[in-house]
């Protein structure tokens, strides 16, 4: 039974380690990226120096990790094969309302899911087809 016991409590630990969670990057300030939804009040296009310089270490995370990281995405696109993109506005824009609207379209940080739900590609592009 203590052995049964030992082995059980051992492949729970050896399963709890396999994943890694993505808690921080450097000089990224994580809480005002969340807080400027949609990109409008500029806060975003501030932390892209930080964001830009540690791009790499997105890439294989899961999607929750990027959630947890940079908040839930402004838009949202699912494709074939469980294939997902986020894009989070970086940038003023149509999306915005009022003053800080801008007729040119928003540049977005886009983030591509591969079909096991990790970071495939992040790059920055003029946005999704529609606001």
């Amino acid at each position: 039974m203590l052995q049964r016991s030992a082995f059980f409590f051992l492949g729970a630990l050896l399963l709890g380690g396999c994943g890694h969670s993505l808690t921080s990057l450097p000089g990224f300030d994580a809480s005002a990226w969340q807080r400027d939804a949609r990109g409008c009040s500029g806060a975003r296009q501030a932390q892209l120096p930080a964001l830009d310089s540690s791009r790499e270490q997105l890439y294989n995370e899961h999607v929750s990790a990027i959630t947890d990281l940079l908040g839930r995405p402004d838009q949202e696109e699912l494709q074939e094969l469980t294939q997902r993109v986020y894009y989070y506005y970086v940038t003023p824009g149509p999306q915005c309302q009022g003053a800080a609207a801008s007729a040119a379209p928003a540049r977005c940080l886009t983030v591509r899911f591969g079909s096991l739900g990790t970071v495939t590609e992040v790059l920055y592009t003029g946005g999704p087809t529609s606001y």
